[in-house]
């Protein structure tokens, strides 16, 4: 599939998320909240019984004070006080325990929530087809679904826990204030706090969209940064190293732009908040101080509206960076269930069934497909593998022979005509009409291009069949000629790979994969240029092998040496997505045509290389 050129030096920016509202992305998590209501419900009942608490230790302060006035009588000096202290350090503790009590009850929530969010996304992941994977950029995907899982747990903690506890606890403060004095004391709290919201919210809602290009350009940054290390052969084998750095570079400028404005426009937001915060404590603190002097008001009084207003203080200055980091956590679970908006391409029809066979029948007919709609791969194309039998793909590169394996594994569906697979009572249906899972659980692949993960090679041979035992795993490398070179190694079979195998050579990596493939034992076995890394000599020991575990086995081989084909049931020749040739290996050379052509050149660069 053919894409527009990008111009030089620049990626193009990640694929922006779906647009949401906040409570879109509310509505989003909500099942998976809604388990757990009840420790929702009970760390609620914990916050507000602590802020109950709290609401007490200033009462408490008041009554002290006012107990050690010179208006106090003697006994109450000596009795009063201790009742009042154990009270007061009742109330601190409680307090505490509450907030401590909460965290331990929500904990698991956070946790959990965040695990299942991600897990979802995870298997959303690998459930696109494979036209999603190959445009992706890794890095910016794994940024996106780690900056999201983390998101979770902070917009609940920050919203259920910090937010609504610290509004209630407004409410709560202003009512005392009323009811102990007058509404002088609300009014001032109300006009504090509608001056303090609308300023944050006006401000932090402009502040977005630096938070927004902040995320693309750390997402960017990540991006180059993940494919460039992925590639790090290549970069020493050009030796562009310092235009890598550039690249990067580059990326961080944007990152370190949108950083800066974000910075800027934080210290404008802290200081109105700031500002407001303490307009609205002075004006309080002159209320109150003109109460004590004018006689309505006792000191106990004034340390009451004092205690409550530093209560009030601490909570309302968060309030600003509480709304930013909930703000934040709402992109970037936009950006997370953006991924969910992905696509699924390949789909199961509704009732499809479990494709259970030994020794299937594949047949392609009049199979029409191309990656691009503007660009045809195939061009209907008819074969038949029989039950147990073998079938050999040859032609040139871009012909269209890897594109018969992807089909019929289903990464795509074809645009005209079908794919056949017969089940262990030989009904015949599309494959369009079994479950992916079943149908890949019936294929075996040794790829032409083998990537193994970061891990042992006994964990990448297990990989065909995660339940096999250590002696299962050592049958399937014995047959595929690697058992030996493995049991030399310092680490045996506990010997780390690296990063997508590259410390095993491509011959002792092509082996890995026929070992993973012959452990899955499976009734469909497709070989995509299986030996093309491996010397004459090794190619050899591993064809006469491959043929034998072949036997009994539906065998789709995709091939360009032609010698690796000869012994096939039947050899299609493949040219620009057309069967132009068919038969066996001497029915083929017989003719004289492409076939031919062909065998006669590679024989010519056999004869070439061993006068070499």
């Amino acid at each position: 599939m053919t894409t527009p050129a990008q111009p030089t030096g620049e990626a193009p920016l990640a694929k922006p998320a779906s647009a949401r509202s906040e409570m879109q992305v509310l509505r989003e998590m909500l099942p998976f909240l809604r388990p757990y209501a009840g420790r929702i419900g009970l760390a609620l009942a914990l916050v507000l019984a602590g802020k109950v608490a709290n609401l007490a230790v200033p009462m408490l302060l008041k009554q002290l004070v006012d107990g050690l006035g010179p208006k106090a009588g003697a006994h109450a000096i000596l009795a009063l006080p201790v009742a009042l202290l154990l009270a007061y350090g009742g109330s601190r503790i409680a307090v505490t325990l509450f907030t401590e009590l909460r965290q331990v009850v929500f904990a698991r929530v956070m946790a959990r929530v965040s695990r299942q969010v991600t897990l979802q996304v995870f298997r959303h992941l690998h459930a696109l087809s494979l036209k999603f994977h190959l445009a992706r950029r890794t890095g910016g995907v794994a940024r996106d679904v780690e900056r999201g899982g983390n998101a979770i747990s902070d917009l609940l903690d920050w919203s259920l826990y910090t937010i609504l506890p610290t509004l209630v606890e407004v409410a709560l403060v202003t009512f005392v204030l009323v009811w102990n004095y007058d509404w002088g004391f609300a009014g001032i709290t109300l006009v504090t706090l509608v001056a303090y919201g609308a300023f944050t919210f006006a401000i932090t809602d402009w502040r977005t969209r630096y938070y927004r290009a902040s995320v693309e350009a750390d997402t960017r940054a990540n991006e180059r940064a993940v494919d460039s290390l992925l590639n790090y052969e290549t970069v020493k084998y050009f030796g562009n190293e310092e235009h890598e750095a550039r690249r990067y570079d580059a990326s961080l400028v944007h990152l370190e732009n949108a950083n800066v404005l974000a910075r800027k426009t934080l210290a404008l937001l802290n200081l109105g908040q700031s500002a407001i915060i303490a307009i609205g404590v002075t004006a309080m603190m002159w209320r109150a101080a003109a109460g004590v002097v004018a006689g309505s008001m006792t000191v106990g009084d004034l340390v009451l509206v004092n205690a409550y207003l530093l209560q009030l203080s601490a909570p309302l200055n968060l309030l600003g960076m509480m709304y930013r980091e909930v703000k934040a956590a709402f992109t970037n679970l936009e950006r997370l269930f953006g991924l969910l908006d992905e696509r699924q391409d390949v789909q199961d029809r509704p009732g499809a069934l479990p494709l259970h066979t030994q020794r299937p029948r594949v047949a392609f007919e009049d199979v029409r497909f191309g990656y691009d709609p503007r660009r045809t791969i195939l061009h209907g194309v008819n074969f038949e593998i029989p039950p147990g039998g073998t079938v050999a793909v040859v032609g040139h590169s871009g012909s269209g022979k890897s594109t018969l394996a992807r089909l019929l594994y289903r990464f795509y569906d074809v645009d005209e005509g079908r794919i056949t697979v017969s089940d262990e009572s030989d009904t015949v249906r599309d494959v369009r009409d079994y479950t992916q899972a079943s149908v890949r659980g019936a294929i075996a692949i040794v790829p032409q291009d083998t990537v193994l993960f970061n891990d042992t090679i006994f964990y990448n041979i297990q990989y065909g069949r995660p339940e096999a035992t250590t002696e299962e795993v050592e049958a399937a490398a014995r047959a595929a000629h690697i058992h030996e070179l493995i049991a030399s190694l310092p680490d045996g079979y506990q010997t780390e790979v690296g990063e997508r195998g590259l410390k095993l050579s491509g011959g002792e990596k092509q082996r890995v994969a026929i070992a993973r493939a012959l452990l899955k034992n499976p009734a469909i076995l497709i070989f995509d240029e299986a030996t093309s890394a491996l010397d004459t000599q090794s190619e050899q020991a591993i064809q006469s092998e491959l043929e034998r575990i072949a036997v009994g086995r539906t065998t789709l081989v995709i091939a360009h040496r032609l010698s690796t084909v000869m012994n096939a049931d039947e050899i299609l020749v493949l040219d620009a997505g057309r069967i132009v040739e068919r038969g066996s290996h001497a029915a083929l050379l017989a003719r004289d045509g492409a076939y031919a052509g062909m065998w006669k050149l590679q024989l010519q660069q056999r004869e070439a290389e061993a006068l070499a």
